[in-house]
């Protein structure tokens, strides 16, 4: 049989089998957590399952002595997959339209003087405070959105946040000033800090970390997906300029807010917490979820994060190099995200057109980056995927830099292959982090420090993209993302050498092994 009730005789061992196996966890996590180094071992069970579903080995340790039939754990995942991820990543990619569309309303219909800027009389300088005061809450308030994640359900907590996120983006077609725009900014940042990290930490209730990059990339490809969206929106959005007396940029603040409200509800229903209480899975397949993840997965029911947990975690000096190499990533990301409009403008497409062009640089990156995540799970080499693809990336901003202003095709090209670059290498750096957490308790604050390192690297972002260089091709903002994206390669092939140096000296013993 496999591991799961279905194939087992349940009647022979009714409820106290579930009740036994329930006590066996229990007495497994508090050895687990009691163990450090010593060999942990399960502790005496009643649970005998079948030789051919579960064996067990008592001089092995624990991620030896339980083998799940991976026929049945392949059918659990696929069912997780098709209840979570599309969810998910359909919840990213409103969050990315509402916080990336400013880009779009900055010069949609500003030949007629109906954009954002003119109609709020905002500078570029102001226009790049409101987009800075919204990574400032951004950076804030990621951590302890967490916290509430797990606290609240994520369920809840997810469902609260997009409705919030929802109503601001709303609020800002109604604003008239640069000092409305800003206010609302910061409070999006405030909502929207809290759903990557979340999402990011929400897999760990699922997924193995092995499991966890491509669903990773799926759900941040969903940001490309939005950019892509985004731009054939504005540009559907532009036609209704002046519709009832509204300009095209409220319209679009507008529609794009009302589904995250909308949507908020179905979360709030149909997004599944944990394991432990989906009721769609059957009681084998919690049965098997609970082994899977036993000691590399976080649970709805497990210990709540301790001081020693965040000190480990705060003082572990090489996630701090991975909190470093994300930094580095963060300034491309975010200033693609927020000016690709502006750039597209300035390679010689007018207005709704320009709009319109920011298209297929999303959606070669989205296909990018489903694929590259996809082959670095495969191979198991995240690392190098990372090293490699923000390579790619950085050659793309520096022929951008070189090239002649006018020379709009070519850099335009490079503009597709920057892009594809710089997002493809995001989901293996986070999928390599989380495989590299040994703290379950703390996994929550690790991912959510990452991310928030994330935000000094998104300020920089918003800021080297200057509006004087426009026609000159934007060569101070391409320059500075080449050579972040420089570091963060170099920082790749460090880290991976530096685990592989690790491992071979923990080779014979209990230390725990680094994936790379």
């Amino acid at each position: 049989m496999g591991f799961g009730v279905g194939h087992r005789n349940r009647d022979a061992q009714p409820r106290e089998y579930d009740a036994d196996l329930m006590a066996a966890r229990n007495d497994f996590d508090s050895n687990l957590e009691m163990a450090g180094d010593e060999k942990v071992r399960l502790p005496p069970s009643p649970i005998t399952p079948p030789t051919d579903a579960l064996k067990q080995n008592s001089d092995s340790r624990l991620e030896s002595t339980t083998a799940i039939d991976p026929v049945l754990e392949k059918k659990l995942v696929r069912k997780q997959d098709i209840r979570i991820i599309p969810l998910a990543a359909g919840i990213y990619l409103l969050c990315y339209l509402d916080r990336s569309n400013i880009g779009n309303a900055k010069v949609l219909n500003h030949t007629t003087g109906h954009d954002l800027l003119t109609e709020t009389n905002m500078t570029n300088y102001d226009f790049t405070i409101a987009l800075m005061v919204f990574l400032i809450a951004y950076a804030l308030f990621e951590v302890p959105s967490n916290y509430f994640l797990k606290k609240m359900k994520p369920s809840r907590w997810i469902a609260f946040l997009m409705f919030a996120w929802g109503t601001i983006t709303i609020c800002l077609g109604a604003a008239h000033s640069y000092a409305v725009v800003t206010v609302l900014r910061f409070l999006l940042g405030v909502f929207e800090a809290g759903l990557f990290p979340g999402l990011v930490y929400y897999l760990t209730f699922w997924y193995k970390p092995e499991e966890r990059s491509v669903r990773v990339a799926t759900i941040l490809a969903s940001a490309t997906l939005a950019g892509a969206f985004g731009g054939a929106i504005a540009y559907g959005v532009g036609h209704m300029n002046q519709v009832h007396g509204l300009s095209g940029w409220r319209w679009l603040f507008i529609l794009e807010g009302i589904p995250s409200v909308i949507s908020s509800a179905f979360v709030w229903f149909g997004l599944p917490d944990f394991p432990e209480s989906a009721s769609w899975l059957s009681a084998e397949e919690k049965d098997i979820a609970a082994y899977r993840l036993s000691e590399q997965g976080s649970h709805g029911d497990s210990k709540s994060m301790t001081w020693e947990d965040a000190k480990s975690t705060l003082l572990e000096w090489r996630l701090w190099c991975h909190y470093l190499i994300y930094f580095g990533i963060s300034a491309p990301f975010s200033s693609l995200s927020l000016f690709t409009p502006s750039i597209t403008a300035g390679l010689g497409f007018a207005d709704l057109r320009a709009q319109l062009m920011t298209v297929p640089p999303y959606a070669a990156a989205y296909v990018v980056t489903l694929l590259v995540s996809w082959s670095a799970d495969r191979h198991n080499a995240r690392a190098l995927h990372s090293a490699v693809f923000s390579l790619i990336g950085a050659i793309g901003f520096i022929a951008s830099a070189t090239l002649p202003a006018d020379s709009y095709s070519p850099r335009y090209g490079c503009l597709i292959v920057a892009a594809c670059g710089s997002f493809a290498c995001i989901p293996p750096l986070l999928g390599w982090l989380s495989s590299n957490l040994h703290s379950t308790a703390a996994i929550g604050l690790a991912i959510a420090l990452n991310i928030s390192m994330g935000a000094p690297g998104q300020i920089v972002g918003v800021w080297i993209y200057k509006a004087n260089e426009a026609k000159k091709g934007y060569p101070t903002g391409h320059w500075v993302n080449a050579g972040l994206l420089l570091f963060v390669s170099v920082g790749c092939v460090a880290m991976h050498g530096y685990y592989v140096w690790r491992n071979r000296r923990a080779a014979g013993t209990d230390q725990p092994r680094f994936k790379y």
